[in-house]
């Protein structure tokens, strides 16, 4: 099984860690990690960066209580289970755990997921602090990744759906991403802000972004030191997000000019759901010729066509009348 040490978490933190909170982490790993599929350098990276950032980088394995008005609210919130009463619900189940359990349905959730696994959990509703033991804290933050179903997203590099799916949105993603890089640098060998020195080496523009590309290109190469074809288990690289090209309006106009030939073309025969200019785009021109030609073919013998019957129509009525 492919391993992340205390040492590598310890070069890629922004500050100090709490080294207890990370040997929980690291425990729950150890003992249940490939039961749960961690057991590949990429899927590890993007667990272990969204744990350091939630945590703060293991200095925190429990919210912060303030209580700050969001906080108060959180004694009545029924869609975390906690009863409607102002009962001090909120303060008892607030978040615990390197991913902030947060709510009475969810520590119950939690329990019955170890329950279901003969992992004999002890009584976390009664008492959610238990949650801060081990191997329970480790656990709650791979209760929540095997749930939601986060391998899966990993796979793909694809940080942005991970992101979402923890926290709702894309709050701290930027420190998520930095996370992310720096972990994947210290694993691959290279110091934790080595960006450049390592879009060099790939081929790509040192210029410090953790973009897609290099986000992508960081995937790849994770892949690759844990010996994991690209194409193996429907793993992909992350997709990469094209910049769309701005086109200058001097030459924006020329090219109208010139293609306005075919858009009368396609306007004549090709109506509202038929063969356009964007149908055309792309073609040989010794093609378009032809299908210029041919459009112009059937119009004028459209009109002929029209001409007869029109004639014919006059005559027959002229008879009729006569």
């Amino acid at each position: 099984m492919s391993r992340i040490t205390a040492q590598q978490i310890r070069a890629a933190a922004k500050g100090p860690v709490n080294e207890s909170n990370m040997k929980s982490v690291l425990v729950s790993l150890d003992r249940y990690g490939d039961d749960f599929g961690m057991n590949r350098l990429h899927r590890l990276v993007q667990y272990l960066a969204q744990l350091m950032h939630e945590s703060g980088d293991f200095r925190y394995d429990r919210e912060i209580w303030g209580p700050t008005p969001a906080q108060k609210r959180y004694d009545t919130r029924t869609d975390l289970g906690n009863t409607p009463a102002v009962d001090g619900d909120g303060k008892k189940y607030a978040g615990r755990g390197p991913i902030q359990l947060t709510g009475a349905d969810n520590v119950k959730a939690f329990h019955d997921w170890c329950d279901d696994r003969g992992l004999n959990p002890p009584n976390f509703v009664a008492n959610p602090d238990l949650i801060n033991t081990d191997p329970w804290e480790g656990l709650s933050a791979l209760y929540y990744w095997d749930t939601h179903n986060l391998n899966r997203w990993a796979d793909q590099g694809d940080i942005e759906t991970i992101t979402k799916r923890i926290n709702g949105g894309m709050n701290g993603f930027a420190d998520r991403v930095d996370h992310l890089a720096r972990l994947s640098l210290v694993v691959l060998g290279y110091a934790p802000d080595a960006i450049r020195q390592f879009q060099s080496a790939s081929g790509l523009s040192a210029d410090g972004d953790i973009g897609p590309k290099t986000r992508a290109a960081l995937h790849k190469a994770l892949l690759a030191a844990d010996g994991v074809p690209m194409a193996a288990a429907g793993i992909m690289a992350a997709p990469v997000v094209e910049e769309k090209a701005v086109v200058p309006q001097a030459v924006e106009g020329v090219v109208k000019k010139k293609f306005s030939l075919l858009g009368w073309v396609g306007s004549a025969f090709g109506g509202g759901g038929g063969l356009g200019l964007a149908a055309l785009t792309g073609f040989d021109w010794r093609a378009l010729l032809v299908i210029i030609v041919a459009g112009l073919a059937v119009a004028i013998g459209g009109l002929v066509l029209r001409h007869y019957i029109i004639a014919a129509i006059k005559d027959i009525r002229s008879a009729v009348e006569s």
